[in-house]
């Protein structure tokens, strides 16, 4: 394989990466703990989009089950930009800030 052949070859896996990142987006995932107590829903690409805490259970009336659970889906969602701040340092530190091709949002 020639050094031409090899960038398009290379072009077209970044292409195919960046395009499967995109529809990580619009897959929902969900997981549920506590035999349904609580559930989380997000997306594939990492981002949580909802918490629901059956209030019930814990006694607790539907205004506070409300703010419960945003508050939990705002505390999640800071841990979560956190990790992706310490990610950027780190990995960006090792590749010198150019960044990866094909992964938007990182580096």
């Amino acid at each position: 394989m020639n050094m031409q052949q090899m960038m398009k070859q290379a072009q077209k896996m970044q292409r195919q990466l960046a395009e499967a990142q995109d529809e990580l987006a619009d897959v929902e995932v969900t997981g549920t703990a506590g035999g349904g107590m609580v559930t989380v829903t997000g997306t594939a690409d990492g981002s949580i989009t909802g918490v629901r805490i059956d209030g019930s259970a814990l006694g607790l009336d539907e205004e506070d089950t409300d703010m419960l659970q945003d508050t939990v889906l705002a505390a999640i969602n800071e841990t979560l930009a956190k990790a992706q701040e310490v990610t950027n340092q780190r990995i960006g530190a090792l590749t010198g800030g150019m960044g990866m091709p094909g992964m938007p949002g990182m580096f």
